[in-house]
């Protein structure tokens, strides 16, 4: 029997510590404990608020062990799985890391939330899952993902439906998309495009642009959507349904850069990179929700980018990490390939205890 405790996984990290803050700005979650877990590879525990129905779990939903054992200790009424490795580019070439944090670390939650009867499982899924020439994107479309992280999204999706169907495990999944706002890991290179050009513009390094630029996408403030998350557990007539969720307006990639360096203060310096596989043009429409949820007045981009960008100037700029696994270069981008490259060689060289030989010619 379900008690009085939500689990929150990803809540060390961006959008998870929003929706955090806003269930405990929840009246009719008053007296919830909250449980986040983490394992603070893309977060940071100084995202999570302190407070005294909080309670933090260093550990990875991958460990179906320590899942099972949460599940049997607190009988989690809410589960929200925000964890996820939501790097869309990159997830060609890291496709077993992907599918492993992905996919295989969801199910373990879905195992437990159906076998200690979890009332309501939130999931955040992507716009990814619809894939390109899809715009806009509405629910009823058929989904096809063109890159592992989508498909990942929606094989999550398709599970949740099943085990909806199976055992009555009731649902509900969110597609949110381009979402940007405070406590955003500003220091990944992968994903995140705001976040990375404000990092860039901190580090006195030029905003670097795949392409020529003209990919639209339409960016997301992150308090229009994580008060909605936060509360759709308690919303019944939700249960079981999918919603976009997100901005209405799409903006270029070339109009973002000079917004963002406007809102920074200095003038756009642009620096395009050879262009990578990904879609054109993606935005959705947001008729269902509105209707289940009601219309929200969305942050204009002028507004939330000044948001994100008072808060990062405080919080200063971070070092990129390069992502040590890489699984396949072929095709990678350029920009990415050298790092990756580099990465591979030393992890051979510490494994095997030989010295870092001179890097090959042509890379």
């Amino acid at each position: 029997m379900s008690g009085l405790s939500i689990l929150i996984t990803g809540g060390a990290g961006f959008i998870g510590s929003h929706v955090i803050r806003d269930i405990l700005s929840e009246k009719e979650y008053n007296g919830f404990k909250i449980v986040v877990l983490d394992d603070l590879s893309g977060g940071f525990q100084a995202n999570i608020p302190r407070h005294e129905h909080v309670k933090f779990i260093k550990g990875s939903i991958n460990n179906a062990k320590l899942v099972e054992e949460l599940f049997h200790a607190e009988k989690f009424r809410y589960v929200y799985h925000l964890a996820a490795y939501a790097a869309e580019g990159l997830s060609h070439f890291i496709r077993r890391f992907n599918y492993k944090n992905n996919l295989i670390g969801s199910t373990n939650l879905i195992n437990a939330s159906v076998n200690h009867r979890a009332e309501c499982f939130v999931f955040t899924s992507s716009i990814a899952v619809y894939g390109a020439g899809q715009v806009p994107m509405r629910e009823e479309m058929i989904p096809q993902p063109e890159d592992p992280y989508g498909i990942a999204k929606y094989a999550v999706e398709l599970d949740l439906k099943a085990a909806y169907e199976m055992f009555g495990l009731n649902y509900v999944i969110f597609r949110p998309h381009n979402v940007y706002g405070e406590y955003q890991n500003i220091g990944d290179k992968y994903r995140n495009v705001v976040g990375i050009f404000m990092n860039q513009i901190l580090r006195n390094k030029p905003i670097t642009i795949f392409g020529d630029g003209t990919q639209e996408r339409a960016f997301t403030y992150v308090g229009d959507i994580a008060p909605i998350i936060a509360r759709s557990a308690l919303k019944k007539e939700a249960y079981s349904r999918v919603f976009n969720i997100g901005a209405d307006i799409p903006y270029s990639v070339n109009t973002l850069a000079e917004k963002v360096a406007e809102v920074m203060g200095i003038p756009p310096v642009l620096r395009y990179l050879p262009a990578r596989r990904e879609v054109k043009l993606a935005y959705s429409a947001h008729h269902a929700c509105r209707a289940i949820f009601g219309q929200e007045v969305m942050t204009p981009l002028e507004v939330g980018l000044k948001k994100m960008a008072s808060w990062v100037k405080q919080a200063g700029s971070r070092v990129s990490k390069e992502f040590e696994d890489i699984e396949v270069l072929k095709n990678m981008p350029p920009s990415w390939l050298r790092a990756a490259a580099v990465q591979r060689r030393k992890k051979s060289s510490r494994e095997a205890g030989w010295a870092t030989q001179k890097f090959p010619s042509g890379i």
